[in-house]
C-alpha cells in the first residue's frame, strides 16, 4: 500500500543487510565512518559508479558495481531488531531505523544528528512523483557546505539548487546557477554535530535547503534525481573529517606537477589573431623583458581554426606554421604550452563523416549522429562510453598534440549540453538515454587524454578540465569557468573557491582579473593578483574582443606592484606545492576556509588557509585600504608576513593594504611557510 511500506529482512552478512517490500529493494552496508544506503526497484538496471573508487587507483573504464565493497573496511556491527526498528552503532553514533517507510535516525550525545522526513522520504511507489526522492529532516541551525562549484556564500543553506552542469560563460558568482560541476555531496553542519551525503547519480536534479515548504511536513531537506534507483553514503565525522573520508571514497587527486603552481599565461586573443604564431612568441619575450616569472601557457582553441570555425586536433598552419617549432621555442624558455580540446566535432570538421561512419558520436535509435549547437554551427558530441570512439579521441590527442610536443592538455567545453531523452550512448555495451549521464562524459573525456600522455611516458602530465564529477580529481584539475570581471564576483569567486575546497577539490582556481566582462580597473586588478597568489591555479586568462586582454602589463604605470606581486608567488609555488603532495597523503583540501581547522569559526571570513602554515587575508571590497582580521587559534600566535612581533591568537587586528602593496597574509610565529 502506498505511504505504507513494511520492509522485511531478505538477507544478511555481518556488514550487510537486504531489506525488500512492494517491488523495493534496500540495502545498508556496514562501512568504516559511514553508512551506504542503496533503495533499488525491481526490473530497473543499478548503473555503475565512476566516481566512488576507495583505495585510490581508478576504477574499470566500464565504471565499477555502484555496490561492490572492494576497496572498503567493512564493519560488523552487532544489529538489533525489535518491533519493527532496527538498530545499530558506527563511530559511536545510534542508528534505528524504522522498518515502515524504511525510516532511518542517527543520534549522538547531544541527541539528533541524522534522520529521515517523517510520513515518507523516499520514493518507493511514486507517491512522491517521478525518479528517486530523499527527504532528510531540516535543523533550524543547519549549515551547508559543498556540492562542487555552487555560487553565493559559503553556508547554502536557506537555498536550493540544479543537480546539472552547463556552459554558463559570464556567469555571477553571487547567483548563477547551474555552473560547471556537477557533485551532489554536502556536509551538513549544526550545533548537534555535522555528517556528509553523497549522492553517487550523474542524473539531472535538485537539492533543496530550505526553500521549500510543506504544511503536512516539518521542515525538510530534499535531493530529487531524474533516475529511479538511489544509492548515497552517510558520511560521519567533523567537517575536516568528512571532506578527507569523501575525498578517500572518490580515490583521492592525482599529483600536479611543481611548475603548475607558478604564474601561467593565457588569453583567447593571441590564437584568435590571424599570427598566433607571433603573438605567442612575443609572449615569451614579454614576460622576460617585463621580469614576470612564467612557466607555462594556455593555448586557447583558436589554433584549430578553420575560417571561424574550431575544429578540435586540426593545427591552422597560417597562425602557426610549426606547431612542434612552437612547443620547443617555449621548452627552451622553460615554459609548458597546454592545447584546449573540445569534445564536439563541427558538421565542417575533416574528420567527421568518418566519425559518423565509425558510429562514435551520440546518436539516435537509427543511428544518426545528433546534432547540437556548438561554436556557431551545428556539431555532434564524441560517446566516450563507446571504446571505440574512446580509443580514437586518445588516438587524436596522441598524434596531433603529444607526438608534437603538447603533453599536458585542457579539455573544455565538455558540459554536453544533451537535455533530448531520445539522444543514445552506447553505455559500453547498455546503451542508455545520453541525458541520464551527462556530466560522465567530462570525466571519461579527461580520463582519455590523461591516458594518451601516460601511455607514451609523460610522467606526470598536467590534465584539466572544465567540467568535473566527484572522481574527475583522479584524473585532472580545474577551474571555475567563465567567470565575470567585477569586483562583487571576485568576493563570490573567493566563496566559490571555498566551496570547492569543501568538497574534495585540491588544485584549481579562478581566471584572475575575469574572463568576461570590461577590462578590469586598475584597482580590481591589482586586488586579483593580491587574492590570485594564495590560490594553487595563479592564471591571468580572459576574452574581452573589444579591449586589450587581462595580462600582467596590462597597466604599465603598476609594473612595479606587479612584479613585487610575482616574485612573492614564486616564492609561494614551491610551498603550495609541498602542501599538495602533502595533501595526497592527508586528503585535506588545499587552500580551505578557517572553520575547517577551527570549529566556530566565520565560514564567510575573507580570510582562509593556503595550505598548513599560511594565512591569507585579501581585500575583497573597492575602496578599502585596510585588512581587519580575527587571528585563529595557535599555541605560539602569529606573525604578520612571517616576520617581527609575535600577535597573540584571538586578536583582532587592522592591517593596512593599498592596492599596490603586499597583500596581507600571517604565519605561525617561528613557522615560515618557506
Amino acid at each position: 500500500m502506498k505511504f505504507d511500506h513494511r520492509f522485511v529482512l531478505k538477507a544478511a552478512t555481518p556488514s550487510t543487510r537486504v531489506y525488500t517490500a512492494d517491488g523495493v529493494t534496500v540495502r545498508l552496508d556496514f562501512l568504516e565512518h559511514m553508512l551506504r544506503v542503496a533503495l533499488l526497484h525491481d526490473g530497473i538496471p543499478l548503473l555503475p559508479t565512476w566516481s566512488v573508487c576507495p583505495g585510490g587507483g581508478d576504477c574499470p573504464l566500464e565504471g565499477r558495481d555502484k555496490l561492490s565493497l572492494e576497496g572498503f573496511q567493512c564493519l560488523a556491527p552487532e544489529v538489533r531488531e525489535e518491533k519493527g526498528v532496527l538498530s545499530f552503532s558506527i563511530d559511536g553514533v545510534a542508528f534505528s531505523v524504522e522498518l515502515k517507510n524504511f525510516r532511518i535516525t542517527a543520534c549522538n550525545e547531544q541527541g539528533i544528528l541524522y534522520q529521515d522526513r517523517s510520513g515518507l522520504a523516499y520514493n518507493f511507489c511514486g507517491e512522491l512523483g517521478d525518479g528517486a526522492v530523499h527527504y532528510t529532516r531540516r535543523e533550524s541551525d543547519q549549515r551547508i557546505y559543498g556540492l562542487g562549484d555552487k555560487c553565493g556564500k559559503v553556508n547554502k543553506a536557506g537555498r536550493s539548487f540544479t543537480l546539472g552542469a552547463g556552459d554558463s560563460m559570464g556567469f555571477r558568482a553571487a547567483s548563477s546557477d547551474p555552473l560547471y560541476k556537477q557533485l551532489p555531496f554536502y556536509i551538513c553542519e549544526h550545533d548537534g554535530g555535522s555528517y556528509g551525503l553523497y549522492y553517487d547519480s550523474y542524473a539531472n536534479g535538485r537539492v533543496n535547503f530550505g526553500e521549500e515548504h510543506d504544511n503536512y511536513f516539518e521542515p525538510f531537506n530534499s535531493v530529487r534525481l531524474e533516475e529511479e534507483n538511489l544509492v548515497f553514503y552517510l558520511i560521519l565525522g567533523t567537517p575536516m573529517e568528512i571532506v578527507r573520508r569523501f575525498t578517500a571514497l572518490c580515490g583521492g587527486a592525482a599529483p600536479v606537477p611543481e611548475w603548475a603552481f607558478h604564474y601561467c599565461g593565457s588569453t583567447m586573443a593571441y590564437t584568435d589573431a590571424p599570427d598566433a604564431d607571433t603573438q605567442l612568441r612575443g609572449f615569451v619575450s614579454r614576460c622576460e623583458s617585463e621580469g614576470i616569472p612564467a612557466r607555462g601557457f594556455y593555448l586557447s582553441s583558436g589554433y584549430t581554426q578553420i575560417g571561424e570555425r574550431r575544429c578540435v586536433f586540426h593545427w591552422n598552419k597560417e597562425k602557426i606554421p610549426s606547431p612542434e617549432g612552437l612547443a620547443a621555442h617555449f621548452r627552451a624558455h622553460g615554459m609548458a604550452l597546454i592545447p584546449n580540446v573540445k569534445p564536439a566535432f563541427l558538421t565542417e570538421h575533416p574528420l567527421y563523416d568518418e566519425i559518423a561512419r565509425q558510429g562514435f558520436f551520440l546518436h539516435y535509435a537509427d543511428g544518426s549522429p545528433a546534432l547540437f549547437p556548438f561554436w556557431g554551427g551545428m556539431a555532434s558530441y564524441l560517446d566516450f562510453t563507446n571504446p571505440g570512439a574512446y580509443a580514437f579521441w586518445k588516438r587524436c590527442v596522441r598524434e596531433t598534440l603529444v607526438d608534437r610536443g603538447y603533453t599536458d592538455i585542457w579539455n573544455d567545453n565538455n558540459e554536453y549540453d544533451v537535455w533530448d531523452g531520445e539522444v543514445l550512448a552506447e553505455g559500453f555495451g547498455h546503451e542508455i538515454p545520453a541525458r541520464r549521464i551527462r556530466p560522465l562524459f567530462s570525466y571519461l573525456m579527461a580520463r582519455a587524454s590523461r591516458e594518451a600522455c601516460l601511455e607514451v611516458g609523460v610522467a606526470e602530465p598536467f590534465n584539466v578540465s572544465r567540467c568535473a564529477i566527484a572522481g574527475t580529481q583522479r584524473v585532472a584539475s580545474t577551474w571555475t569557468g567563465d567567470n565575470l570581471t567585477d569586483f562583487d564576483d571576485l568576493r563570490y569567486n573567493h566563496y566559490q573557491a571555498m566551496t570547492m575546497a569543501l568538497s574534495g577539490f585540491q588544485f584549481f582556481g579562478a581566471d584572475i582579473g575575469g574572463f568576461a566582462g570590461p577590462q578590469p580597473e586598475e584597482e580590481l586588478f591589482l586586488r586579483w593578483l593580491q587574492y590570485g597568489l594564495f590560490t594553487p591555479r595563479f592564471v591571468l586568462h580572459s576574452w574581452k574582443p573589444e579591449a586589450e586582454p587581462t595580462m600582467p602589463w596590462l597597466y604599465p604605470g603598476r609594473m612595479d606592484a606587479v612584479r613585487r606581486l610575482f616574485a612573492l608567488r614564486e616564492k609561494i609555488a614551491p610551498y603550495l606545492y609541498a602542501e599538495h603532495r602533502r595533501c595526497l597523503r592527508t586528503n585535506e583540501p588545499l587552500i580551505s576556509p578557517v572553520f575547517l581547522r577551527q570549529p566556530g569559526y566565520d565560514a564567510e571570513s575573507d580570510c582562509f588557509f593556503c595550505g598548513e602554515k599560511l594565512l591569507a587575508c585579501p581585500v575583497f571590497d573597492k575602496g578599502a585600504q585596510s585588512v581587519r582580521v580575527l587571528l585563529p587559534d595557535s599555541d605560539s600566535g602569529w606573525q604578520l608576513r612571517g616576520e617581527g612581533e609575535s600577535i597573540p591568537a584571538g586578536s583582532r587586528v587592522t592591517v593596512p593594504c593599498l592596492p599596490e602593496d603586499e597583500p596581507v597574509w600571517f604565519s605561525r610565529t617561528g613557522d615560515r611557510p618557506w
